[in-house]
């Protein structure tokens, strides 16, 4: 079973008919391996067991909030939803966002928009309290610690097979085996797009809500109306 860093560094020497006494591999080495295979395979795609809520900061009412002021090693751009004092803000995109701002300078909508690792929140929102940030980060590991487990352990335990032939292929690139690199590297990629597959596959139970609609409604210039006053049950 590959639970741990353990279990990793064990399984890469025995697959390729190492010991821990090999001067061609340090543990040094091996420990570097494990880190950086976790370091790619946690990018790799952006997995459900990656996101990560942040709720240690209060929002000041400046318009900009570095990433680097939160609390979680948030990954650029990957912030998606934002709350303040508990209500939410529209994510627009950063030109949309700095039109909305030329436009309507004095309006309390909450809406906020990233640029770079910088946050823009509109500073006339009308919220204020505690920031509280949903976004992707990059977990990461202490490959000297053997008991350190990965973000697949226990639970999608196969992706650790990934981290097992992403080592491998580091150590068949310091033997200048170039193509039988090649061959852990795909095979390694191959595992955690099954897993990324499965999860997929499950997102057709998420439906939308009757809030998934844009930021504002659909004005007839005509009537005067909103889009979602047209229709009304019961009219007749």
């Amino acid at each position: 079973m590959l639970n741990n860093v353990g279990d990793l560094i064990t399984e890469v020497l025995v697959r390729n008919n190492r010991t821990t006494t090999d001067s061609f591999i340090t543990d040094a080495m091996l420990q570097d391996w494990a880190r950086d295979a976790n370091r790619w395979a946690t990018a790799y795609h952006k997995w459900p067991f990656t996101e990560k809520r942040d709720q240690s900061t209060t929002w000041t009412g400046s318009e900009e909030t570095l990433y680097t002021s939160l609390g979680v090693g948030f990954r650029t751009d990957s912030i998606r939803f934002l709350q303040i004092g508990g209500k939410r803000l529209k994510k627009l995109n950063f030109q949309e966002y700095q039109t909305f701002r030329e436009d309507y300078s004095s309006s309390n909508e909450r809406v906020f928009s990233d640029f770079g690792r910088t946050l823009f929140i509109n500073p006339n929102a009308d919220v204020s309290g505690s920031l509280v940030a949903f976004g992707q980060y990059t977990p990461s590991i202490d490959p000297t610690d053997l008991t350190a487990t990965t973000i697949f352990s226990d639970y999608d335990e196969e992706g650790n097979e990934a981290y097992v032939e992403k080592m491998t292929s580091f150590l068949k690139r310091r033997e200048h085996l170039a193509e039988e690199a090649e061959l852990h590297d795909q095979r390694a990629s191959a595992k955690l797009d099954e897993i990324w597959k499965r999860v997929i596959e499950e997102q057709y139970a998420y439906q939308s809500g009757k809030s998934s609609s844009g930021m504002f409604d659909r004005i007839d210039v005509v009537r005067g109306n909103y889009e979602s006053e047209e229709f009304k049950r019961n009219q007749f």
